[in-house]
């Protein structure tokens, strides 16, 4: 397994010019706010269309927690969105074993497609109620110990100055 390239860097998500960008979906897929409703906007009326079909063929009880799954990106700048939904704190979903797996199964869906770069929102971070720190210790960890082969890039992109230097000050205890 080689260890990707990991970065932190302040950023809109669906301006990375990588090869998928993960989207901090709901298990609907159908759209909502906060990141997965920049990506729709910025994507296009196409992301929900395909997003649809995926409910109507392999996700039809919506995506599971700590799932990922994917879609082309249509007006964005990458290839492919994957769609992964975080945990939910304030409803009970305290395990970060169910976070890990969003940026795990995030990574393996990435390289089945053979993306070598991926962006990742602070997913379960923000309306979900996870403690920013712990999202970027798990994150990080993910990533440092689960990425695949062919994944040579890893970029954290947060929307506040906040939340990057929670995701640097995670990068830097882990040596990166």
């Amino acid at each position: 397994m080689t260890r990707p390239a990991l970065q932190a860097d302040h950023g809109d998500i669906t301006r990375e010019p990588v090869d998928a960008i993960v989207n901090a979906a709901n298990s609907t897929l159908y759209g909502g706010g906060g990141v997965d409703g920049a990506i729709h906007r910025a994507a296009g009326p196409q992301l929900l269309t395909a997003c649809r079909e995926l409910r109507q063929t392999r996700w039809p009880d919506g995506l599971p927690t700590g799932e990922a799954t994917a879609t082309p990106a249509y007006n964005l700048p990458c290839r492919w969105v994957i769609h992964t939904v975080g945990p939910n704190r304030h409803t009970g979903q305290t395990d970060p074993a169910l976070l890990r797996s969003c940026f795990v199964r995030s990574l393996e869906v990435a390289a089945d497609l053979g993306a070598t770069s991926v962006a990742f929102p602070a997913i379960s971070a923000g309306v979900y109620g996870w403690d920013a720190a712990e999202v970027a210790r798990v994150a990080v960890d993910a990533v440092r110990t689960s990425c695949p082969d062919g994944i040579e890039l890893v970029r954290f992109v947060l929307f506040s100055q906040d939340m990057l230097g929670v995701f640097q000050a995670a990068l830097s205890v882990a040596g990166d």
